[in-house]
Formats: structure tokens, sequence, C-alpha cells
């Protein structure tokens, strides 16, 4: 909620107008981790990433997740459920906000933050075609140092967003988070 407000704040205290577009489910209305304390509407600003929430020890981080959206949020219980059952304890979670123009200097300042950081993932709901994937990919790249390597996590391409079974759908979800956590498959970009 307070990115939300500040977003539209600062869209409106600007001296020049600008288009302002805002993709946002209607789920995270209600949902009990998307909450704001009073002194971050009163105090904060926008910020166009996110940074790891979560209390990790940088120098363990060998993976960053990035994603944008609601997805943030199944990532978020998903590495929980990992940390609980000793699977996976060096991974972390960035949200970028803000799509374009692009955040280098934010996300560059996230990502050097892990000293070990072995690979880049880019978690999205949306089937591949229908994503972020392919206007990101080049910016995540250009943001990784040597030997480090950007890979996709999330539906195949698809001509519908939704497959339109429940069923299906909880497969491809439980496939979505398998490939944010799991080894590197598919298309894997290295630097």
């Amino acid at each position: 909620p307070a990115q939300m407000f500040h977003l539209l704040r600062r869209q409106m205290i600007r001296l020049f107008r600008k288009p302002l577009v805002i993709m946002t489910p209607k789920s995270l209305l209600r949902h009990p981790e998307a909450k704001s304390a009073l002194s971050e509407l009163a105090k904060g600003s926008f910020h166009t990433v996110l940074p790891e929430i979560e209390d990790i020890k940088p120098e363990k981080v060998k993976r960053v997740v990035a994603c944008t959206g609601r997805v943030y949020y199944d990532l978020l219980a998903e590495r929980r459920k990992l940390v609980e059952e000793g699977k996976r304890d060096d991974t972390a979670i960035l949200r970028i906000e803000q799509l374009y123009p692009f955040p280098h200097k934010a996300f560059a300042a996230e990502l050097a933050k892990y000293p070990h950081l072995a690979d880049v993932v880019w978690v999205q709901d949306e089937p591949q075609n229908q994503g972020a994937w392919f206007f990101i990919q080049h910016h995540l790249l250009e943001n990784l140092t040597e030997g480090q390597k950007l890979g996709y996590a999330g539906r195949a391409a698809s001509a519908s967003p939704a497959v339109g079974y429940s069923s299906k759908h909880a497969e491809q979800q439980k496939e979505l988070l398998a490939g944010a956590f799991g080894k590197l498959k598919g298309f894997v970009l290295t630097k």
C-alpha cells in the first residue's frame, strides 16, 4: 500500500505530466502480507527495487530470484517452506517495482550485496510470451558480472493467458516455483 501511495503521489507532484501504467491484481487487496506501516506512508518514498525482507546472510546467497507483482508472495511462501525443510537457504528475492525505465542503479546495488551470487532467475506468473521476460532479460543481463547466469522460471509460451483448468493451473504453479528454486533449465543466458 505504501508503494502505491508514493507512486501516485510522485506522479502528481512532478512538474510535468507523464503517462503511468499500473498493473496489479485484485488479490493483493486482501493478502495478509501486502501491508504497510503508517510510518512507511508518512516518511517513505517509492522504491523502484524492493530488497530482500527476510534476515539472510548475504555471503550465503548464491541465487537471486527477481520478480514483479503478486508472484512474489508465492515465492516468499515457497522459500519459507524450503528453509524450514532445510533444503534451500541461499536464495534472495528481489521485487522490481518499475519496469520502465529500468532501475539499473538500484538493481545493481542490490545484486552487489551478494558476493557469491552465481545466478539470477526471473520469475513471472504470465506465459513466457505475455509477461515482462522478453523486455526485461536484456536489462537483467546487463547488470550481471562475468560468469553469472540468467534464467527464466515461469509458464511456457501460450496464446491464452490462463489454462482454463484449476488442476492444470496448480500443476503449472508448482513447476513455476520448482523452476525458481531448482536447477536452471531451458533458456539460460551467461554474461
